[in-house]
């Protein structure tokens, strides 16, 4: 029988030689003491809990918060390696953007066949408001989150696109210094490319895209409140950018424009960066229940008199039926071959796919294609009978509801559990910005799944984080 080959090691090749990237990361950690390795770790659980660096987990009696597990050993990347896959992320990127832009547009792709148009006009994400609207710049997507996952040297592969309301970059901020503070003697020793102009380069890239003819642009972060599971980090993006955090009952809008409540009156606002999905942003257009967000907000949208950040809509670009056809989206609006490789992914909604999944269930990870958060999804080999079972039914309900993947092999890195340094799997989210240009701070957010074995990295689902490093040629 054969043996599957070992998941791709980033730091050490399969002869157990140090990659020369992690050179001299690996002569430093060989010279730690576990005690004070251990030491370090206590340490920085006990900074993030004063810092309040917490989620929320929903469903669970006891403490609703919960800290994100921090990873000691950083994540390397050289700059070969972060230079091909920034490349691969814009293009991207602006792809995306343009599909968006075209859905509520001209709907080319459609003409062309590439899409079927109940893909688009059946799906949940898509709002039909925002067809025909033009927003500044053609920008939808201002801050995306695409999750890349690594099986080889060169080879890395987009798992998701997130453009509605990504998170997690407040742990890539809060991970480094934490870095920073614990070992500074690494960063003298090795070239790391910063990332804490992250929020200088996000409130460019909002104030970028705000109105014509606004010459000092208000932006807020609005927020659905302190039960939100990512409320540290709206505050903290709020804090860092030196702007104002908002809930729905703090804006108001009259005579078309958005104002925001203050001591010293009413002051127009002028980009909404929003993290609230479409469905509570206007009472007026979208849920009648909402008490999150802001009667007449998309008025003034539709209007030109406020920035909407993400833009209503993005959804349609980032749901798991729309993501197998982003190489073709590439190839038809940019006129390019895709740098970066899908996951090879099977349609549920087509015969030969369905037939094919249901007969390798132990051996594929189906997904509910408007599912998130490692939730709604199938990994079939570590699945029971019962389970397989269970989810077949669910496929056959309803195939146009799933898709379904190879269980890559996700790349390694050695981390620091109860034993002692072991290699976890680990994935990569890394944030594209995109306003007049499009930027992104080198490495991202990395995520570990720290159960022995498991390739689920989900906070939500016990995963953890890591620093990321690229190293600066």
């Amino acid at each position: 029988m054969d043996h599957p080959a070992p998941p791709y090691d980033e730091m050490y090749t399969a002869d157990g030689q140090v990659r020369p990237h992690y050179a001299v990361y690996s002569d430093w950690l060989l010279r730690q003491p576990d005690d004070a390795l251990r030491q370090k770790r206590v340490e920085a659980d006990s900074l993030f809990h004063r810092v309040g660096i917490t989620f929320a987990v929903y469903g669970e009696q006891e403490g609703s918060e919960r800290l994100i597990p921090f990873d000691i050993v950083p994540r390397v990347l050289s700059a070969a390696e972060w230079s091909k896959l920034a490349d691969g992320l814009r293009q991207r990127v602006r792809a995306l953007n343009a599909f968006i832009g075209d859905i509520y547009h001209g709907q080319e792709i459609l003409k062309a066949g590439l899409l079927l148009p109940e893909q688009v006009f059946c799906n949940p994400q898509y709002r039909p408001e925002m067809h025909g609207m033009d927003v500044p710049g053609g920008i939808y997507a201002h801050i995306a989150g695409i999750d890349v996952v690594r099986a080889g040297p060169g080879e890395f592969f987009v798992l998701e696109d997130n453009l509605r309301v990504p998170s997690g970059v407040s742990y890539m901020l809060e991970d480094r210094k934490m870095m920073m503070r614990l070992f500074p003697e690494l960063f003298s020793l090795n070239r790391v490319a910063p990332v804490e102009h992250y929020p200088d380069q996000l409130f460019q890239n909002l104030v970028s895209v705000a109105p014509l003819g606004v010459a000092e642009p208000v932006v807020v972060v609005l927020t659905p409140g302190a039960s939100n599971s990512a409320y540290f980090e709206h505050a903290f993006l709020a804090q860092q950018m030196g702007v104002e955090l908002v809930e729905g009952q703090d804006l108001f809008v009259r005579d078309g424009f958005v104002y925001m409540r203050t001591t010293q009156g009413p002051r127009r606002v002028d980009v909404v960066y929003r993290r609230i999905d479409d469905d509570f942003l206007d009472p007026l257009v979208f849920r009648p229940d909402s008490v999150l967000g802001v009667p007449g907000l998309m008025a003034a949208y539709r209007a030109g008199r406020v920035t909407v950040a993400n833009a209503i809509g993005t959804g349609i670009a980032d749901d798991k039926s729309i993501y197998p056809c982003v190489p073709d989206m590439i190839r038809f609006y940019l006129g390019e071959e895709p740098l970066l490789a899908n996951v090879p992914t099977r349609i549920l909604r087509r015969p030969d796919d369905l037939a094919y999944t249901l007969a390798h269930l132990d051996e594929l990870v189906v997904k509910e294609v408007h599912g998130s958060g490692g939730y709604g999804m199938l990994v079939g080999p570590a699945a029971s009978e019962a389970e397989r079972e269970d989810f077949r039914l669910k496929i056959l309900a309803a195939p146009e509801n799933y898709i379904a993947q190879p269980t890559l092999a996700l790349s390694t890195c050695p981390t620091f559990v109860e034993q002692g340094i072991a290699p976890r799997h680990i994935d990569l989210r890394p944030f594209v910005l995109s306003g007049r240009d499009i930027t992104i701070v080198p490495g991202g957010l990395t995520r570990v799944a720290l159960r022995a074995g498991s390739l689920v990295v989900n906070s939500s689902q016990g995963g953890g984080t890591k620093d990321t490093w690229v190293l600066e040629g």
